[in-house]
């Protein structure tokens, strides 16, 4: 009998040897049209069994991972003659031609209009299941079925003789890293005003020193050379919130406003958003009490407001719900509104927590729309928290209008882990105010100073005098939470293309300002902000010596944020970027590790390798067509 088994032992151990291991293939190309050769946008790209799909960018770029024996790909496009093609190597580009008959369509994929202007390596996103009626022949709808993002014109280099001051608000928000990491994880590089580079900057956490006086906020400053332009000084301001432990952090009123719509039917949305409501659920204190509040084509309250501790309770009303309908946002972010003050708690944590995928379409929906709606709200002294999910119709603009607009914060969770972070290892952080109305103004020294730039923050600048003005709304920062605002300065001296140069005044005297003060300093920090539920600001002041070390002897914290906002230069394609570039974003990255606990940062040099290969990859394939377009 042994002898029979042994042989057969042998087959079967040389079978599992020869098997195969379930290896895939990756295939890029570019699609063009086969008359014009211009590069077609939201093509789907399928295996052959459909079951795995892929569509191309602005640039007509595709990726796509397949089984090692797939032997075709088959390409559709409304308005186009579907194709299937034979595999034959790694790359496979492709003409479609036009047809003129209509078409039964399935899978639409679109880009919003500011979106399609963006300049670079972009990528596209899928929204499925429209029915055949919304489909109409030289008339796609771009913007109903695309992602939308509010347009991004960056900061430019100001004269600090001229404009001494820099003013804004701050910004704790993380959802535009979240949203890149999906597209680059997706095979994709992300629209240039999906890119907020503070954002990128301020998902780390930096770990500065706690504040040690009476303020909630301390400030950490430091300077050295920028890696991209070793000429110009990189400036860092770093925040940080006093720290408050989850048993003393003040008693909670929150009211869950969950999205329930149609649109909200994908995996990646209500069923990952009930999963993330189930970890905050698990934080709660008998203390605290939640309600739910859903909408759809109407809004309803599915649990009245309910302790804490009954967390059974509150768990199967989110298991009972489900998708399906319109998306009436502003009646429900009415009765959210309306549940919140009815338990108010007085000094309490009163706050609503938003989260779909920003598809309105009933009633009040529009951008302007929802800032009237949220700025009216904000006075009744209820913060608001919105947190995104999904792909495809996502509309970021609108998500990041209410967190501003709303005395709140903004995250995107594209995954279990994400909602981890945000819900429960940041729980204070994200649902707790120890300051409101932060304002930061920067006044540069012009004897030392030619002109600078601050890196992001874009739509958080404030007017010089808005600053002293404690009726202008500005960020919100929660318990522990730091924020890093990098400014890259151009020194006296120094000649520079971004610090242009002007003729001598015809009328005006052309002296030199008088400088007073200490020479030695660089810039003055000046920061306002409120308590929670004051009206009043108070002051901070900290001046900052002009003590600039080697980058390389900085802090782990200032050369991770510089690496950040490099990627998200490049990544931006932005006209400052000077000499940045891939591997010095992943080199200096990975010298500045730290304490990584949680992964977060070794996942952002994963994240830089993988956009330096997506970039690496399209660029070479847009020559290879234009060499062969030449032809």
């Amino acid at each position: 009998m042994k002898k029979l088994l042994l042989p057969i032992f042998i087959v079967l151990l040389f079978t599992a040897f020869k098997a195969p291991r379930n290896s895939v293939k990756t295939i890029r190309g570019i699609v063009t049209d086969r008359n014009d050769k211009t590069p077609l946008a939201g093509v789907t790209v399928f295996s052959y069994d459909k079951k795995i799909s892929a569509s191309t960018n602005k640039s007509g770029f595709y990726t796509i991972s397949v089984p090692e024996n797939e032997q075709t790909l088959t390409f559709e496009y409304i308005g186009y003659k579907p194709l299937t093609l034979k595999i034959n190597g790694t790359v496979l580009n492709v003409k479609l031609e036009n047809e003129s008959a209509s078409l039964k369509e399935e899978v639409i994929v679109g880009y919003d209009k500011k979106a399609m202007a963006a300049p670079g390596l972009r990528g596209a996103v899928h929204i499925r299941g429209i029915s055949q009626s919304t489909v109409v022949m030289n008339s796609l709808p771009v913007n109903e079925s695309s992602e939308s993002y509010a347009s991004i014109n960056e900061n430019q280099f100001r004269n600090a003789i001229k404009n001494p001051l820099s003013t804004f608000s701050i910004d704790v928000d993380a959802a535009s890293y979240t949203n890149i990491r999906r597209f680059i994880n997706n095979g994709g590089l992300p629209p240039a005003d999906a890119v907020r580079i503070e954002e990128m900057v301020n998902y780390f956490d930096y770990d500065y020193p706690q504040p040690k006086g009476k303020d909630p906020i301390n400030i950490v400053t430091e300077i050295a050379d920028a890696p991209w332009n070793t000429m110009h000084k990189l400036v860092k301001i770093g925040l940080q919130g006093r720290k408050i432990s989850t048993e003393k952090l003040p008693a909670s009123n929150l009211v869950f406003l969950i999205d329930v719509s149609g649109s909200m039917a994908q995996a990646n949305k209500l069923p990952l958003l009930v999963s993330s409501f189930k970890l905050l659920t698990e934080q709660l204190r008998s203390s605290d009490k939640v309600a739910i509040v859903v909408y759809a084509g109407n809004a309803g309250l599915v649990l009245p407001s309910t302790p804490g501790d009954q967390k059974i309770k509150i768990k199967d009303a989110l298991d009972k719900l489900s998708a399906g309908g319109s998306t009436a946002g502003g009646q429900g972010i009415e009765l959210a509104y309306k549940v919140a003050s009815e338990n108010f708690i007085k000094g309490g944590n009163n706050r609503v927590i938003l989260a779909t995928d920003g598809d309105f379409n009933v009633g009040a929906s529009s951008d302007d729309d929802m800032e009237k709606l949220i700025e009216k709200k904000r006075k009744s002294g209820i913060f608001l928290t919105t947190l995104g999910y999904g792909m495809g119709n996502y509309k970021d603009s609108k998500m990041e209008v209410l967190a501003n607009k709303g005395n709140g914060n903004y995250a995107y969770i594209d995954n279990i882990t994400e909602a981890r972070k945000v819900l429960v290892n940041e729980f204070g952080g994200t649902l707790f105010t120890i300051a409101k109305d932060v304002k930061l103004q920067i006044e540069f020294n012009p004897s030392r100073v030619q002109s600078y730039r601050l890196i992001g923050y874009e739509n958080r600048m404030l007017k010089a005098k808005d600053f002293n003005d404690d009726q202008k709304d500005a960020g919100e920062l929660g318990s522990g939470h730091t924020v890093t605002a990098l400014y890259e300065v151009v020194p006296v001296g120094v000649t520079s293309i971004f610090s242009g140069s002007i003729d001598d005044l015809k009328y005006q005297k052309n002296d030199k300002p008088v400088i007073s003060g200490n020479n030695k300093e660089l810039l003055t920090v000046k920061l306002r902000y409120k308590q929670p539920d004051g009206n009043a600001s108070k002051l901070i002041e900290q001046p900052v010596i002009d003590n600039r070390i080697p980058f390389h002897k900085t802090s782990n914290n200032f050369r991770f944020s510089a690496a950040v906002a490099e990627f998200g230069m490049l990544l931006r394609e932005s006209d400052f970027r000077q000499n940045s570039n891939f591997d010095q974003v992943i080199r200096n990255a990975q010298k500045a590790m730290g304490n990584d606990n949680e992964g977060y940062r070794s996942e952002f040099i994963k994240l830089a390798k993988s956009a330096k290969l997506l970039a690496k990859d399209l660029l070479s394939l847009e020559d290879k067509t234009a060499l062969n377009e030449k032809k």
